[in-house]
């Protein structure tokens, strides 16, 4: 039996922060029922390299054996992508599972969802790493196939930007919830957060 958490990193999703909806909630939780848990959501730069740069300095001292990690959409790609460099358990909610292929079509400026004023580029190079990302993720699950004690995924049918089937088969192997319906934000997240807590032995 794997010890309690005592380490969580969460990773918001493309053009995200930490002030999503999902981030806060958890971020909520963890103040009141887990004051000793170290949480960090940092702001991801564009840059799907750097952010993972980011991440793996920011972790570095985290012990590895009470370290999870809870990604949302692009955040639960590189939350996957984390999991395997690190054997950390995974949590993935409606998680990309081709963000090279899907935004390529974003390469230009975008506005951040939570501040639309504050402005970025995606840039072409940044497809580019996140297809060396894919292949990493590719490369590692063949030899750390996902099992259901190492990763939990909640996936919404009713997800109008990403395909469920496809989010499936990226699960494949994990704790699959499957939610009939709901939307890409999980905007019923409340009735999930219990069970993303109980996965990670809080």
């Amino acid at each position: 039996m794997r010890s309690a958490t005592t380490h969580l990193l969460y990773l918001h999703g493309f053009r995200s922060s930490p002030q999503s909806m999902k981030a806060r909630k958890v971020a909520t939780r963890v103040r009141a029922e887990h004051p000793d848990l170290t949480w960090w959501c940092p702001q991801l730069p564009p840059s799907p390299a750097e952010a993972m740069d980011l991440v793996m300095q920011g972790t570095a001292s985290w012990p590895r054996e009470t370290v999870a990690v809870v990604g949302s959409s692009l955040g639960g790609f590189y939350a996957r992508w984390f999991s395997l460099q690190t054997g950390c358990p995974a949590v993935l909610l409606n998680p990309a599972p081709f963000p090279a292929r899907d935004l390529s079509a974003y390469i230009g400026e975008q506005a951040a969802w939570h501040a639309p004023e504050e402005r970025f580029v995606f840039q072409p190079g940044f497809v580019d790493e996140l297809k060396a990302q894919q292949a990493d993720i590719e490369r590692l699950a063949a030899r750390q196939p996902p099992t259901p004690e190492r990763l939990f995924a909640i996936l919404s049918k009713g997800d109008e930007v990403l395909d469920w089937r496809e989010m499936q088969a990226f699960c494949a192997g994990g704790t699959i919830r499957l939610l009939p319906g709901s939307d890409h934000a999980i905007s019923d997240f409340d009735d999930h957060i219990d069970e993303v807590f109980a996965f990670m032995g809080l």
